[in-house]
């Protein structure tokens, strides 16, 4: 929501609902500029929640991408070198170049320079590999060494530094997967087709025609947007029915991947929220909001019931959502299957691969390898001994 344009498909808060409460971050990124980080957002965001303590007002961070608040709640990020611009052209991130080597050479760079952290990452997850080379190629200090010094100040823990914020809460608003296709629906009737082909037209189209389009970098992977690719370099170009094929499968498309980020958020918050270590972690209260003709009834009311009891210093009358949190849990053990030929990284992740079905294949497969070996075994080892009464020709 910081970049400008796909208002629809980021879900902004409309204009006229803007004008009932004062916001801030939203619309201000120009869409060209790819190198737009959680580190800038954190360092805008800290300083406009200051600003509005100090008028004695209370700042409501809405998400979201629940990373970017977890780096507002605690000290979780790690400052670099100062970028040198912002302005759209190219990109000059120094993760960003090292995400374009093969993944096997960057985790063997890692390796070489801090062993500790690249036995965390998994080899095929570039982007963290390549932050952790940024980190130490910007500060001379291994990436490792770095996040000990921030779990070790006080309040700190196993996933980072302090809570900065102590007097906080979370409300996590989730829906149904049911909902989440009629959102998409309802994107597309308020003119999302209209504004993907003006956002193609005047962002993407010269990046396809030179063969540079970028879907992993800035508002170019919001989704929504690379899922109606085909669709948008295809229009004019193919017959109507092709189009109208291409449009069904670039909606269908956002809806499994809408579906998808649905789970993958509910899961974030579950693990970096609910799971969280140690002491420092705001209440987390569930609202959900399937049902959007209840909404006053089961979202609205509640939550200024609850915020109205951490202003006022009481006891909300709502169950904050039970911590979940295991203090034997290994989030970052690292673990080689053998037997799928797999490195596994975290206990959690661990018991659900040994659990799999791919894991108990292989592993029926070697257990019916191994018996036919010891059968062998055996009848190779009665084969030159005889048994009186007995035909030593038959087989054991």
């Amino acid at each position: 929501q910081v970049y400008k344009g796909l208002d629809i498909i980021t879900n902004k808060v409309s204009p006229q609902e803007q004008r009932l409460c004062r916001h801030h971050m939203i619309s201000f990124v120009d869409p060209l500029v790819s190198n737009y980080t959680v580190v800038d957002f954190r360092d805008k965001a800290v300083a406009l929640i200051s600003y509005i303590f100090a008028r004695d007002k209370i700042p409501i961070v809405v998400g979201g991408t629940n990373y970017y608040i977890e780096s507002l709640l605690w000290k979780v990020l790690i400052n670099t070198k100062e970028k040198a611009t912002t302005a759209p052209g190219p990109v000059t991130d120094r993760k960003v170049e090292l995400e374009q080597l093969d993944g096997v050479e960057l985790h063997r760079r890692l390796s070489q320079v801090d062993p500790e952290m690249a036995a965390k990452l998994h080899p095929h997850d570039k982007r963290k590999v390549a932050r952790s080379l940024q980190v130490f190629e910007e500060t001379g200090i291994p990436h490792s060494e770095i996040l000990h010094q921030q779990q070790e100040e006080e309040g700190g823990g196993p996933l980072g530094g302090p809570l900065k914020y102590p007097h906080s809460c979370i409300l996590w608003l989730y829906a149904d997967q049911a909902g989440l296709e009629k959102r998409v629906d309802d994107m597309l009737a308020a003119g999302l087709l209209e504004e993907l082909r003006d956002f193609h037209r005047r962002y993407n189209q010269e990046k396809v025609a030179e063969n540079r389009q970028d879907y992993q970098h800035g508002i170019f992977q919001s989704i929504g947007f690379k899922e109606f690719h085909e669709y948008l370099v295809n229009e004019g170009n193919c017959s109507p029915e092709t189009s109208a094929l291409l449009l069904q499968k670039g909606i269908q498309a956002l809806k499994q991947v809408t579906k998808r980020y649905a789970r993958r958020q509910n899961k974030w918050v579950r693990n970096r929220f609910l799971r969280r270590p140690g002491p420092n972690v705001p209440p987390v209260y569930g609202l959900e909001v399937s049902d959007l003709l209840r909404w006053e009834e089961d979202v609205l009311k509640p939550a200024l019931e609850i915020v109205e009891s951490f202003i006022q210093g009481r006891e909300p009358p709502a169950e904050p959502v039970k911590m979940e949190y295991d203090v034997n849990e290994n989030k970052r053990s690292h673990r080689v299957c053998e037997l799928c030929d797999r490195v596994i990284i975290g206990d959690r992740e661990w018991a659900a691969h040994t659990r799999s079905k791919s894991h108990l294949h292989h592993l029926k497969k070697r257990r019916k390898l191994e018996a036919a070996c010891r059968a062998a075994e055996t009848e190779g080892d009665s084969g030159g001994t005889e048994t009186s009464g007995e035909d030593s020709s038959l087989p054991l």
